[in-house]
């Protein structure tokens, strides 16, 4: 089981506008919204600090207090005495409350997990394939769903209150580069995903980009500690975020920190086609598909990276070349985006072992300290919190954010 634990951010007395009540009539939902928020980020609170927070009255606070623990979405701790006044009752959101349904759909594998109200992952299901067909997806997830449900008590499956799905937009794009057939990859371009898979299952969909959903999942659950950093994820694909303020900055069209297709200068001996001077994408430099070329290069089953953490501790010296040619093709990235804005840090988080991701992190910083960078503000190279999970946990907070929580920091579309 995973738990993530919430970090606060808010200076402790002001009102944040996105958690900010109405004790005007017609708005319960909203401040019922408002009170979770704050719990969440808080791990726990008492009623009188929810209404300084919130700026509700102490009455109103009490009465929603009430409501949410009607419902079981929170529960009591027991009474702090503190050195005047009555004792305080702290309150915290119930891991049974609320469960939601999380899908990553990716070029290598599909993985379905149950998550709780407090971002445990309670059960999952995982398939690896060479390339994602259609109907073996929805299959999968058909399937999978029903499993993970039955991981929890019979009278708790009426909380699962939706289905979120963390897909690559234009899933069927690069299709040479995983050698997957264009005629596959092709269905993909125009299927209505949400559609179907609310029949598969019976539930709401919600829709996020994958590098987006990691993000939010690090910025929301994760332990970064910072308000604004630039987040990549290296999946078979690398693809990233943007943090600003502790906001997710999804952009214009949803596409904000789209660093796969960042030009970064092209890597000799990365196992490409081309090679030498020039330029190329980062998605050709920093992808887990460029070390599943140069695996197969020396003969090796690419695909076995994907099944599980011990496959890697076998790769060594094509490892060894990878992390140096990925580390170098982020440094030029990270310094880049600096220049648009100055972030604190750059997290690197993706779909490998806590130890190769240290590894990365390690080539990234010894890439960026041979860089000019006169004139840009120091950053940090930190480590993701949340890991491999983080696209699975991204989008089974999207049916949470949507139906009970207050927050703008991920974009979703919804139907079913």
């Amino acid at each position: 089981m995973t738990d993530i634990t919430a970090i606060e951010t808010l200076a402790p007395t002001r009102h944040d506008e996105r958690t900010r009540g109405s004790n005007q009539a017609g708005l319960r939902a909203h401040n019922e919204r408002a009170v979770l928020t704050l719990i969440r980020r808080h791990g726990e609170l008492a009623k009188a600090d929810i209404a300084r927070r919130t700026g509700l009255s102490p009455q109103t606070a009490s009465v929603i207090m009430r409501a949410l623990e009607a419902e079981h979405l929170v529960l009591r701790e027991k009474p702090r005495r503190g050195r005047v006044g009555q004792p305080s009752v702290p309150m915290r959101l119930n891991p049974d409350g609320v469960f939601s349904l999380g899908v990553k759909i990716g070029r290598r594998s599909v993985e379905l997990v149950l998550m709780d109200f407090v971002g445990a992952i309670r059960a999952r299901e995982r398939r690896t394939y060479a390339y994602p067909k259609l109907d073996a997806v929805l299959d999968f997830v058909a399937a999978a769903a029903a499993s993970v449900v039955a991981a929890i008590d019979p009278e708790l499956r009426t909380r699962i209150v939706g289905l979120g799905v963390a897909m690559p937009f234009e899933l069927w794009s690069w299709a040479d580069e995983i050698d997957a057939p264009a005629t596959i990859m092709d269905e993909w371009r125009s299927v209505d995903i949400v559609g179907l898979l609310g029949e598969a299952t019976g539930l709401s969909v919600h829709l996020a980009n994958d590098a987006t959903a990691a993000c939010a999942a690090e910025n929301v659950f994760g332990a970064t500690r910072s308000s604004d950093y630039l987040y990549v994820f290296v999946g078979a694909f690398v693809g990233g975020g943007i943090v600003i303020d502790g906001d997710l900055v999804t952009g214009r069209t949803g596409n904000a920190g789209a660093l796969g297709s960042m030009p970064v200068p092209r890597a000799s001996g990365s196992g490409e086609a081309a090679s030498g001077a020039g330029f190329d994408q980062l998605i050709s430099v920093a992808s887990i598909h460029v070390l599943e070329k140069m695996i197969a290069d020396e003969h090796g089953d690419p695909l076995k990276i994907w099944t599980g953490d011990a496959a890697w501790e076998t790769l060594g010296d094509v490892l060894d070349r990878w992390l140096a040619i990925a580390g170098r093709g982020l440094a030029y990235a990270i310094v880049a985006a600096s220049s648009v804005y100055d972030f604190e840090c750059a997290v690197i988080d993706g779909g490998f072992p806590p130890a190769v991701r240290a590894r990365l992190v390690k080539a990234t910083e010894q890439a960026m300290a041979s860089l000019k960078r006169q004139g840009l503000t120091p950053l940090e190279i930190r480590p993701g919190t949340i890991g491999s999970s983080a696209r699975e946990i991204g989008s089974a907070s999207l049916p949470l954010f949507a139906r009970y929580l207050l927050d703008h920091r991920v974009l979703y579309a919804e139907g079913g």
